[in-house]
Order: C-alpha cells, then sequence, then structure tokens
C-alpha cells in the first residue's frame, strides 16, 4: 500500500499544468492529456499562427516529478472504487481527481459541415482551439488560398488578424451586429472593425453563413472545401474555413459518473465537486452559477485548488493550521493585442484592400466588467477614431464596474488594479485615468 496520496488530474491544458506545477511534491501526480503536444499556453495561439513566435516558445513549465501521459484519453471514473479508465487501457487509481478537461469549440449545423457518412471535418475546415488546429492552419495558410473565418467574437478576430498576417485573403463573417459584441460597445466594435479592415480583413457583420460547399480529393470521405454559402445565397470561394463560434465546457465524463452539472461541473468555494474526492478547474468548471471560459480565472481556481488540495492531503485540519481561503470569484479582464504587417514586410497591396504605404499600428484592446452603464452611473469616455482611441469607464459611487480601452495601454494597470481588486478608485479626476498616457488621450 503506498504512502503517497495519488492525485489524478484528468486534462494537460493550461489549468492542468497549473494544478501540476502548484501541487506539494510529496504526492504521487499524473497528469492525462488528449493532446500529444505537451503544455502550452493557449492564449498565444494566434501569435504562433501569425508567425510571431515558434511553438516551443509558448510551452508552459513542467515538473520532471509529474507523471504526464499525452495523447491519453481518459473515457470513464469509476468514483466507487476511485480509478479512471483510459482509453489505451490503463486504469489510474486516485485518493483525489481533478477535471481540467476545459472546453470544446461549438461547431454550428451547417450544411456540409459533416458529409453523410464522414466523421471527420473537410479538409480545409479548422476550428482554431488547440496546437494541432494551429499547425494545421499555419501550414496551410498562403496567399494563394481564401480563407473565411466564421465568428467575430475574440476566437474569430485573434483568427482573422493572423491569417491576414501571413498574407492570407481573409474574409470574416459574423452573424451579430457588431464584433465581440460580448466584450465591446457599438463605438469601440466600429474603431476595431476599422483596425481588421486596415490590415485586409474583410469583415461582414449580420451575416450568416448557412453551409459549406466541398469537392472531392481522393484523401477524405468528407471531401475538400471549396466555398461557403451565406443565407442569402451569395458563395465566398475559400480554400481554408475557420470555425470560431464559441466554444461548451466539456463535461461528459463529469456527467456519466453522476456529478452535479449544470452548464458546466458545479464547484463550491473549495473547487469541489458533489463528490467530496474529486474537484474541477478552468474552462469545465462552474462556480457559483458563472463559467468563465478565460485564462486568468482558470489559472486562479487552479492556484486556489493546490493550496486546498496540498493543505487536505497534508492534514492541516488536524495540526490546526489556518484555513486555506477559498476561491471568490474572479474579475476577469480580457486582453487582446492586434496588429503587425504581413510576414514579408511593408508592401503595396491597395489591390487586395490593404495598407498602401506604413502599416497599422498595434491595436490594443482591454474590456471588463459592465460596460452598459445603469441609469445611475458616470461615464466617461474619450474617442479619437482618427488616432485609433477609445477609452470609456462605467463608475458606481467610488467603484469602477467597467470599461472598454482601445489604443495604447500602457497605462492600463492603474485601471486593471482598481477593477480587479474592486478597490476604491484613487481621488484624482477620472478623465485623469484615461488621460494620462503617453499619447495625452489628445
Amino acid at each position: 500500500m503506498t504512502l503517497r496520496q495519488r492525485v489524478v488530474v484528468i486534462g494537460g491544458g493550461m489549468a492542468g499544468a497549473r494544478i501540476a506545477q502548484q501541487l506539494d511534491t510529496g504526492v504521487d501526480l499524473t497528469v492525462v492529456g488528449e493532446e500529444r503536444h505537451a503544455p502550452y499556453n493557449r492564449v498565444l495561439l494566434a501569435e504562433v499562427l501569425g508567425g510571431q513566435y515558434a511553438p516551443e516558445v509558448i510551452a508552459l513549465p513542467t515538473r520532471p516529478a509529474v507523471r504526464w501521459m499525452h495523447g491519453v484519453r481518459a473515457v470513464r471514473i469509476d468514483r466507487e472504487e476511485r480509478r479512471v479508465v483510459c482509453d489505451e487501457g490503463s486504469v489510474l487509481p486516485y485518493d483525489v481527481l481533478v477535471l481540467a478537461t476545459g472546453a470544446s469549440p461549438v461547431l454550428p449545423p451547417l450544411r456540409g459541415l459533416f458529409a453523410a457518412g464522414a466523421g471527420e471535418l473537410p479538409d480545409g475546415v479548422r476550428a482554431f482551439r488547440t496546437m494541432d488546429d494551429c499547425l494545421a492552419l499555419r501550414d496551410e495558410a498562403r496567399p494563394d488560398v481564401g480563407a473565411v473565418v466564421v465568428g467575430g467574437g475574440l476566437l474569430g478576430v485573434s483568427a482573422a488578424r493572423a491569417l491576414a498576417r501571413r498574407g492570407v485573403q481573409v474574409v470574416l463573417a459574423h452573424q451579430g451586429e457588431r464584433l465581440m459584441e460580448r466584450q465591446l460597445d457599438a463605438g469601440a466594435a466600429a474603431l476595431l472593425r476599422r483596425h481588421l479592415e486596415e490590415l485586409g480583413v474583410e469583415v461582414h457583420t449580420e451575416c450568416r453563413v448557412r453551409g459549406l460547399r466541398t469537392q472531392p480529393n481522393g484523401r477524405s470521405n468528407a471531401g475538400a472545401v471549396r466555398s461557403v454559402e451565406l443565407a442569402d445565397g451569395y458563395r465566398l470561394d475559400a480554400g481554408l474555413v475557420v470555425i470560431a463560434c464559441g466554444v461548451r465546457p466539456r463535461v461528459g465524463l463529469a456527467r456519466a459518473a453522476g456529478l452535479e452539472i449544470s452548464r458546466g461541473v458545479v464547484v463550491d468555494d473549495r473547487l469541489r465537486t458533489s463528490d467530496p474526492h474529486i474537484y474541477a478547474v478552468g474552462d469545465c468548471a462552474e462556480h457559483e452559477g458563472v463559467l468563465y471560459g478565460l485564462a486568468g480565472p482558470a489559472q486562479e481556481q487552479a492556484d486556489t485548488a493546490a493550496r486546498v488540495l496540498t493543505a487536505a492531503l497534508a492534514g492541516a485540519r488536524a495540526t490546526g493550521a489556518p484555513a486555506v481561503p477559498g476561491y471568490r470569484g474572479t474579475r476577469a479582464l480580457t486582453r487582446l493585442t492586434l496588429g503587425a504587417p504581413p510576414l514579408g514586410g511593408a508592401t503595396d497591396h491597395g489591390a487586395a484592400g490593404r495598407w498602401r504605404s506604413d502599416p497599422p499600428p498595434p491595436l490594443d484592446l482591454a474590456a471588463f466588467g459592465e460596460p452598459t452603464p445603469r441609469e445611475d452611473d458616470d461615464v466617461v469616455q474619450l474617442a479619437d477614431a482618427t488616432r485609433g482611441i477609445y477609452r470609456k469607464v462605467v463608475v458606481r459611487g467610488d467603484r469602477l464596474v467597467g470599461g472598454i480601452l482601445l489604443g495604447d495601454l500602457r497605462t492600463v494597470g492603474t485601471l486593471a488594479r482598481a477593477w480587479e481588486g474592486d478597490e476604491a478608485l484613487p481621488s484624482e479626476p477620472l478623465l485623469h485615468l484615461l488621460t494620462h498616457a503617453p499619447d495625452g488621450g489628445q
């Protein structure tokens, strides 16, 4: 009988890797991950696709004492026997199990997305969620191949920008009224759209994609994509289609094991599920009705779970040690940096709709909280479309409750700290916080 507590983590992504990095070294720790790659920073996949970083640059640190099982899928949780069954036949007993199963891309019901009898996507059609997705897109992205990105949220905007940086002719088709409508208001979305168009991306909002048209290619039962059909019947020629329609938490294992599920795996302030021997963190975890789907909250949850587990496994309560603080939620700030010339330097792309001489400057974006004010809220807003500046904050009493910032964000730190810490705003006029910037805010 082993004296070391056995901890199994299902999920080798950012949350699982964080648990493995932070958890006390005195446990027998195994991480099961479906991806064949070592853990990496998923937030930077667009930079790999765009050619700014090599894949190894975004690798996350790992500890040699941890047993990593790459390319292995957990298929069943046996709660009674406390063991995990994997697809290659291994059975992993556990004292504590951590679910860090993440989220899967949403594949909309488009005609032609899955051909009859073909359990795979057509060649040239990709989601944008994993390193394999990224590397495949990077290999297939060429200036002579037209690309259509379906979805104008954070993921779709990132993918469109990265493909444009590689010189690909990109059309971004978004069903909503404006880009990134979950984070941006109309003014900020208009500025973001203009910036993407300056990079050469053709943007269509209120544009519903109805289906894909494929042709046989002799390699795949699903064939290869050749065009995208819009709801109005118009067809866009495309050799590459990126599906960026959001993600949904992966809860299949947890549901089959009988754990409490709402939209995600329900957890308490100590990240425990309805089974006290099983915890959940990251994109699959639902805390107080909230699914975050962002890297920052996943990291905070993993850190909290690691502290809770380390204390519990060490018998901290028995020794009279103080209780470990639980997880109280995350005030998450969304950050995105857009804009870089295509690989190969500045050239005249006027005929293709790109910039003609100097490339547009980078565009930094930060969004947080409630950007739509209530009736009694104070709003401070600065906008300069010519210089690509948009700054708006919503204040309730002495607290910052939301904001949207585009442009040079080297001074975002003060506002970010006030938001993330739920701190009272400094006594200086709020306008000063928006204008005290390298460009003067003018």
